[in-house]
């Protein structure tokens, strides 16, 4: 069972666990939050269990931040909508795991009485097929609104849009691991390898 939740990433000189949105956060729902080895720079990411992010916090993140942030929308480690925004309220939105994200989006029939039937059909097939190449097209958009996000959040960015678009169309077990190499890519400071 891989993790479903958030990925939320952003920048801060304090622990992104202050910021005023996560004052509501309980005593319990504290377990469910886990930080990730921080980046230079301040920059942070935390993993955070279904259930505790809204997504208006986004908005409410940047603002308290005032810097760039992106959050990451994770289905069973298999699938990730990564929204990102910026301080002038520029969003860009991307899928990671393609292939995964068209079954995902891939709409039934109505006639369909059985869905365990359908997915063994070729019209199943030919439907996810049909949304993989929709959201394919979607890529180079996806790719130069992720570089202008990168690029508002004062990174040297050294990724070249072939990069990006490639990451978007890679596939990988874990999909928290495409998230880390595309925020890699963008530029923004790798984090330091933790001591043994």
């Amino acid at each position: 069972m891989g993790f479903s939740g958030h990925l939320v990433f952003a920048r801060s000189e304090r622990p992104l666990l202050e910021a005023p949105l996560f004052g509501s956060i309980g005593p319990g729902l504290r377990d469910d939050v886990h930080e990730w080895e921080p980046r230079p720079g301040g920059w942070q990411t935390l993993q955070l269990e279904q259930g505790v992010w809204d997504d208006e916090y986004l908005f409410t993140l940047v603002e308290w931040s005032g810097a760039p942030a992106c959050v990451a929308d994770v289905s069973d480690s298999s699938v990730a909508l990564v929204t990102g925004l910026d301080t002038n309220g520029r969003r860009w939105r991307a899928w990671l795991n393609l292939d995964n994200a068209a079954a995902l989006l891939v709409e039934e029939p109505e006639d369909v009485d059985d869905v365990s039937l359908w997915i063994a059909t070729s019209e199943f097939e030919e439907a996810i097929g049909q949304k993989r190449a929709e959201l394919d097209a979607e890529v180079p958009t996806d790719a130069e609104g992720a570089l202008m996000w990168a690029s508002a959040a004062s990174v040297q960015a050294t990724a070249q849009q072939p990069r990006i678009e490639e990451l978007l169309r890679a596939r990988k077990t874990f999909v928290e691991e495409l998230f880390d190499a595309l925020l890699d890519e963008l530029g923004f400071p790798e984090a330091a390898p933790s001591a043994p």
